[in-house]
């Protein structure tokens, strides 16, 4: 079974995903990186959540690191650009750089991400962050597969109900809580 490290946003948007991997011969290593996230609070919601799904599944769980105060340091100035602008992308950048490298430190050949899963992000920014995050890296593949399609949007729906996930309401950094 192949194995591909899997970044996760969140119980919600992993669930369809995992599932099909699981369906589909492909093991995946769930990590749980999303320094966007804010408050505290909010993250520790999402990770927890995140957590005991794949703990139910008898899936590895990896545990980033949550430093808000340094992505704030790295997202300094895109502060007011909107949804799916320039903050995003540097964002998007950050997560999935740091998934490549340890995609590459666990010695597996691919990584994807649920970010690709989203409706509510560009596609487009999600590949571009992940095709250079490769480029930090030697022999790690960027997965791009489009997590939209093949009844997973729906099954998302369906998941969230079943597992009675908490869904949150904006994808997680202070500038796009919507007000």
């Amino acid at each position: 079974m192949e194995q591909v490290l899997l970044h996760c946003c969140c119980a919600p948007c992993s669930a369809p995903i995992i599932e099909w991997m699981c369906n589909n011969e492909v093991e995946p290593i769930l990590f749980f990186f999303n320094p966007n996230i804010y408050p505290q609070e909010e993250y520790l919601k999402r990770k927890e959540e995140c957590m005991s799904y794949a703990k139910s599944l008898g899936l590895k769980f990896i545990d980033g690191d949550y430093d808000h105060k340094s992505w704030l340091e790295k997202i300094k100035g895109l502060e007011t650009e909107p949804e799916r602008g320039r903050r995003c992308c540097q964002c998007f950048s950050i997560r999935l750089e740091a998934t490549a490298i340890l995609t590459s430190e666990l010695q597996i050949k691919k990584f994807s991400t649920t970010l690709l899963g989203s409706r509510w992000k560009s596609r487009e920014q999600i590949l571009d962050a992940g095709l250079g995050a490769i480029s930090l890296v030697n022999n790690v593949l960027f997965w791009d597969k489009d997590w939209r399609k093949g009844g997973l949007t729906e099954r998302r729906k369906i998941l969230l109900q079943e597992n009675d996930f908490y869904n949150q309401q904006y994808c997680g950094c202070e500038f796009s809580i919507r007000k």
